[in-house]
């Protein structure tokens, strides 16, 4: 293993740059050149690929995004553009690849790996931190902690005009965003993934709360397939309840930013096992962090697969919410 690469794929997370600069780190340590890749699969395609040198990781460790750029490619998704990729890291003498993002690009890249053997490790880089294997993904902290503070400021509003606030946060496939932040920003409800169509129950446990005396309220409602789901939820509490709400959809800002100290860690800790998991031979198999321990899983043991939150979280939550 003389030369390998790095690809960010996807959608971006706080932590990658971190990611992006143990892996130089660790390929300068073990005697190994190191490639970025531009673009994510796309930039593969097309042969995007430059060394990375010193001065490319400085300063970058605190920095959101990821310096590669990503895209989603849809050639990637054809065997003939993964065909093209697969000449591409050839050409560049690249032996081995590794890949930070998340299912999604968990899936190309193992198609990729299982259709031309080329070696990759992948590393779990997504906000919604809903890839098994490993308790965190990089940047989902740094997700929740701006979910967080933009809770905090608008409950001062809420407090103030006496007011409704309905917080919609981001995560597709996953209410780990809005179940932690929600915890932490002591929301008076929150409204996960399943449970969309429960107005009825959400508008009675609301009624309760403000017969008890309660002024103010903020429910933290996870986005799900809909981004902006919160606007008709909303309208359909306030006619219910006859009381004036507002929707603060956070969207993309929890992508962006400098990343927690716990996403610089884990990145750190993710990016130099991925590097050395490629100089011991290892093959199609993702890295992550269990219990505080380094894992590795075949690739194909994730891909496709649900994570549900712990359910001593989603019990926690039921006793915090709703007194």
């Amino acid at each position: 293993m003389q030369r390998i690469a790095v690809v960010t794929s996807g959608g971006d997370a706080p932590g990658m740059n971190a990611c992006i600069r143990a892996i130089y780190r660790a390929g300068k340590f073990y005697g190994v050149e190191v490639y970025g890749i531009r673009r994510g699969y796309a930039g593969m395609i097309e042969g995007d690929f430059y060394k990375i040198e010193r001065h490319d990781v400085g300063n970058i460790i605190h920095q959101g995004g990821t310096i590669l750029g990503t895209s989603r490619s849809r050639e990637f998704m054809t065997p003939e553009g993964r065909q093209k990729a697969a000449d591409m890291l050839l050409e560049h003498e690249i032996d081995g690849l590794i890949l930070i993002g998340g299912d999604g690009s968990f899936r190309g890249g193992n198609l990729l790996s299982c259709e031309t053997g080329i070696p990759i490790i992948a590393i779990p880089g997504t906000i919604d931190n809903d890839i098994p294997g490993t308790d965190f993904s990089i940047g989902f902290d740094t997700a929740v902690n701006i979910a967080l503070e933009s809770i905090d400021r608008i409950r001062d509003t809420a407090i103030s005009h006496g007011r409704l606030f309905f917080v919609e946060v981001m995560g597709h496939t996953s209410s780990f965003i809005a179940l932690e932040a929600g915890i932490a920003g002591g929301a008076a409800q929150l409204v996960l993934h399943d449970g969309h169509e429960e107005i009825e129950e959400l508008c009675n446990q609301l009624e309760s709360l403000f017969r008890m005396g309660k002024h103010h309220a903020i429910v933290v409602i996870a986005e799900g397939d809909q981004p902006g789901c919160s606007f008709g939820i909303s309208k359909k509490v306030s006619q219910r309840i006859q009381m004036e709400s507002r929707v603060c959809v956070l969207g993309h800002t929890q992508r962006g930013g400098s990343p927690t100290a716990r996403d610089r860690v884990l990145a750190a800790k993710l990016g130099i096992s991925a590097v050395s998991a490629l100089i011991e031979g290892q093959n199609g198999v993702m890295v992550g962090e269990l219990m505080r321990e380094i894992a590795y899983h075949p690739i194909n043991d994730v891909v496709g697969k649900i994570r549900d939150p712990d359910p001593r979280i989603t019990a926690l939550s039921k006793i915090l919410t709703g007194y």
